[in-house]
């Protein structure tokens, strides 16, 4: 796909004449798989992907453990996949990747997310990226913040270049980046593990990632969960909320920005969402995005996005009172203590404490049945 990198920014208003499309369904356990079908239709993905190409599909693991709306879920996988496979698409053309964070793994975050068993039924493979070769790839378009922070070269999956990828994010809010889905599920595959350090400047970042998804991919497409929605500190210690929608797209930006005014946040007051919009880079302002399928327009979650102990912690090194200390602390061989830190937070004590506790509520419901099955 060609890269324009000389084009003028579009004004708001320039960018208010283009218009976008998603697609958004009601659903239950009992038809969530045809309904992800259904999205998927709506939004037109047989026009976007293509059968005689590879497709990527990006799934998204926040939290090795299961915990309700925080990682792809196991029938988002199923529904999609299922849909692909009546229509056509070949198994050996579908490729599930995740990656690994410093506090995550992705072969166990597949076991414990039910990723593994549905793929398998589906005659499809898991490919950890932390399992294929990554090499730095030359960007030409004006990347805001990336080149800064890795000057050494950007660093990407080598299967990346020429698939086509489908994102398969949740509806979730993020204590670095307000909300989190399809723009931000790219975070954790086109980044290596230190993408951390990409934290400060998470919004331009964000960007960032939209422009190099413009050169590496013929073709972006998302499916988002927003069975259970995660409500919180995100996107791990959140509170789990069942709101029973599907959406599905071609422009990230334009389903992001439904699923935060769902959440109930204006989507052009967060910045990478304002930024990308002004960028051309997707539609970001609901007036000029078209909903298809059920009608959500008076929907309002009321969510809120709080920090979590972690992440408050991590803002305070790099922007806040203890900044002075951000280099020695977040990037030299003392940073160790920060995954230690996390692990024992999330794991030895939110998850066995105030996790379980509302995952026991979850599985009372019937997508907690659901998940049982699976």
């Amino acid at each position: 796909m060609p890269v324009v990198t000389d084009a003028p920014t579009p004004s708001i208003e320039q960018a208010r004449r283009r218009t976008a499309r998603v697609a958004v369904v009601r659903t239950r356990p009992e038809t969530v798989i045809e309904d992800y079908g259904r999205v998927m239709d709506l939004a037109g993905y047989g026009d976007v992907l293509s059968r005689d190409r590879d497709t990527l599909l990006k799934l998204n693991l926040s939290w090795t453990k299961y915990f309700p709306a925080c990682s792809s879920q196991p029938w988002q996988v199923d529904g999609v996949v299922t849909r692909m496979l009546g229509d056509g698409f070949e198994r050996r053309r579908l490729i599930p990747v995740e990656n690994k964070t410093v506090v995550t793994s992705p072969r166990e975050g597949c076991r414990n997310n039910r990723w593994e068993s549905v793929l398998a039924r589906n005659g499809l493979t898991f490919t950890p990226l932390t399992e294929v070769e990554w090499r730095v790839y030359p960007f030409k378009s004006p990347l805001l913040k990336l080149n800064d922070i890795f000057p050494g070269g950007i660093h990407i999956p080598s299967i990346y270049p020429g698939r086509q990828i489908l994102h398969l994010p949740t509806v979730k809010t993020h204590g670095h980046a307000v909300m989190t889905g399809s723009v931000k599920n790219s975070f954790g595959g086109l980044l290596r593990e230190v993408r951390h350090y990409a934290h400060k400047y998470m919004h331009e970042v964000l960007v960032d990632l939209l422009y190099m998804q413009r050169e590496l991919h013929p073709a972006v497409f998302t499916v988002m969960d927003g069975t259970i929605a995660g409500d919180g500190a995100g996107p791990r210690t959140m509170v789990p909320r069942e709101k029973n929608l599907l959406l599905a797209a071609a422009d990230s930006v334009a389903v992001d920005a439904i699923a935060a005014r769902l959440m109930g946040f204006d989507p052009l007051s967060i910045p990478f969402l304002r930024m990308a919009h002004e960028r051309g880079l997707g539609i970001a302002d609901p007036r000029d995005i078209e909903l298809l399928g059920d009608d959500v327009t008076r929907e309002n979650f009321g969510f809120q996005t709080r920090r979590s102990l972690v992440i408050w912690g991590d803002q305070m090194i790099r922007k806040g009172f203890l900044r002075p200390l951000e280099r020695l602390l977040l990037h030299s061989p003392l940073m160790v203590w920060a995954p230690f830190a996390s692990n024992v937070y999330h794991d030895l004590f939110w998850y066995p404490t105030i996790g379980r506790s509302r995952i026991r509520s979850f599985m009372r419901t019937e997508w907690g049945q659901l998940f049982r099955k699976y």
